[in-house]
């Protein structure tokens, strides 16, 4: 399906910038949205809600167009199964997130809080935990095995969850004022999200500035979102860092919000150079309002050791792969540390395995900008690294204190292992400690155990994943699925400010509109099906859709996509033949 219709022609490039500075443009960008807050504020809930499910059938109509866009970004041939990648990290989360939020109005707009009728359960320490996945018949069915639950700070109990559901919404018409969105160059569902949760969570208007690595989405995005921008409470505009920068410190922007990498969050606060540490000395950011964050980090994969399968060798090196792997490393939360046991019997075995998943994943053009040099940086530093395929760097042997992969986001496919010494539940402590304390960035971490580890483990277990300070742990899945249910939260750990920004501040996605989030957590099954039950593991999951090595990732991805437009059940078996083949 085109985007060139006669509503695309109407429209199309309305709030423009291009490739020169326009300071109008954005100038009469900004006033639009002071005219649409006043919109927005009076818009009752049942409109906002009937916004999103317009907004949802536009992403299932556009969706083909969408990826389409996307494959030109990140040059991959129309017959890659990588492409799947674009399919289920564009518009499927999407679909997703705009449906749960929808579901959220809804109760919101019957007077009732979002998490009525949701269990809530404790978390160790004492926390509450509301489930996230599986909700419903199709969760159970589409991601069996796998579940997730958002962890509250300590302290908030299950009467105050349920009454502060709901966020901005739970006062409509006290709105914030602008939101100025930089929307990331990667995953390009990102700004779509990121601009719902500034309309929905903070009920701001939102100034939407796309990457302009992800430029050519401008019109997909325009048509998608046509409902709000007609609303006058969103404006999209591209340009590169000076346009961005006019943007975040003009008047009329109350709030910034930003997707990216600690060093740009440091130079929209401080500045750039000596000027931004004398800034930062002196405690004078150049930034004179409140901004939220997503950044990355060196992310952690754990290895619990344990008695493994051959199978179980190689099932597992390919998930970590495809944690660092995926969208060609270019992910804020891809796996860059991989921690492992030295005193494992099959730490060598497990090694060759990853070599060899790393040297077979499928090769794919080095898209995003300065991919080469950090590539470069890295085998400076590590004249002893393996190169491994197309661009792929092993570094082996890191010692586990100051060395530059635990203190830099490398940001591109270079992925290091780190050896601890210790078994079982030491061995699990020092890791825990390590990733805290030695790992910059606290977006998320990893830990992969067999389930008989896990059982002998106890509460050993369950306090380790506890202790993790990351936003999100993944138990036996990659932090990634987080990011692709909807009502997960998505960010750092809390704690973090503008002086130590790590990670980021504040959170998205979450479309429970849940206050006092800490953390969320997903687990998935060890084993995929049907080796699964091996472990007493039920689930039905072959080899997820997600891995890099998937070869019908690009059909699935589709039809997930098309599944999710409309639910049909008609659907499904052509759905499941497919990832079954997977």
């Amino acid at each position: 399906m085109s985007c060139s219709g006669p509503l695309g022609a109407r429209r199309a490039h309305s709030w423009l910038v291009g490739t020169t500075f326009d300071e109008t443009t954005i100038d009469n960008a900004l006033a639009d949205l002071a005219a649409g807050e006043k919109t927005w504020a009076a818009t009752p809930l049942r409109k906002r809600r009937e916004l999103l499910d317009e907004i949802h059938k536009r992403t299932g109509r556009f969706a083909g167009d969408w990826v389409r866009a996307a494959r030109t970004v990140k040059d991959l041939d129309a017959d890659s199964p990588l492409v799947g990648e674009e399919w289920m990290s564009g518009p499927l989360t999407l679909l997703q997130a705009t449906a749960a939020l929808s579901a959220t109005l809804a109760k919101l707009e019957a007077g009732r809080s979002p998490l009525d009728g949701v269990r809530l359960t404790t978390a160790p320490g004492d926390r509450v935990a509301v489930p996230i996945l599986p909700l419903d018949f199709y969760d159970r069915l589409l991601l069996s095995g796998f579940r997730g639950e958002v962890w509250l700070r300590p302290g908030v109990d299950a009467a105050t969850a349920r009454r502060q559901a709901g966020l901005g919404q739970l006062d409509p018409a006290a709105t914030g004022g602008v939101g100025a969105v930089l929307g990331a160059g990667n995953i390009t569902s990102i700004p779509p999200l990121d601009t719902l949760y500034e309309l929905y969570a903070h009920n701001r208007v939102v100034a939407l500035k796309l990457n302009p690595i992800t430029d050519p989405l401008f019109t997909v995005f325009e048509m998608i979102f046509a409902p709000l921008i007609e609303l006058g409470v969103l404006r999209i505009l591209v340009g590169g860092a000076e346009a961005g920068g006019y943007l975040v410190r003009h008047p009329d922007v109350a709030h910034v919000h930003m997707t990216g990498s600690a060093d740009t969050h440091d130079a929209i606060v401080w500045g750039r150079g000596a000027e931004g540490e004398a800034n930062r000395r002196a405690g004078t950011p150049l930034l004179n309002k409140p901004i939220t964050s997503e950044l990355g980090g060196v992310s952690p994969t754990i290895v619990v050791p344990g008695d493994w399968s051959d199978a179980d060798l190689s099932y597992q090196a390919q998930h970590i792969a495809t944690q660092r792997l995926h969208n060609g490393g270019y992910n804020c939360v891809a796996a860059q540390a991989v921690v492992l046991g030295a005193d494992w019997p099959q730490k060598d075995r497990f090694l060759d395995e990853l070599r060899m998943a790393l040297e077979l994943a499928p090769q794919r053009t080095a898209y995003y900008p300065g991919s080469d040099t950090r590539v470069a940086d890295a085998l400076a530093s590590y004249p002893t690294a393996e190169r491994l395929g197309q661009g792929r760097v092993l570094i082996d042997g890191l010692p586990s204190a100051e060395t530059p992969l635990l203190r830099t986001e490398y940001f591109s496919p270079v992925l290091g292992v780190v050896e601890l010494p210790g078994r079982g539940g030491e061995f699990l402590q020092a890791a825990v400690d390590f990733a805290n304390a030695e790992l910059t960035g606290t977006l998320g971490a990893n830990v992969l155990a067999d389930p008989g580890t896990i059982g002998r483990l106890g509460i050993a277990f369950d306090r380790a994943v506890e202790r993790l300070r990351y936003g999100t742990v993944a138990v036996n899945a990659w932090t990634g699925l987080a990011f692709l249910s909807p009502r997960a939260s998505w960010g750092a750990f809390p704690g973090h400010t503008v002086d130590d920004v790590q990670s980021g501040i504040g959170v998205v996605h979450n479309a429970f509109l849940l206050d006092d989030v800490e953390r969320t957590v997903v687990r998935g099954p060890f084993r995929p099906a049907p080796r699964s039950l091996l472990g007493g593991e039920l689930a039905l999951s072959p080899k997820p859709p997600w891995f890099v090595d998937n070869s019908t990732a690009a059909t699935t991805g589709r039809k997930l996509t098309e599944f999710y437009t409309d639910r049909n059940p008609a659907r499904l078996p052509g759905l499941f033949l497919s990832a079954f083949r997977g």
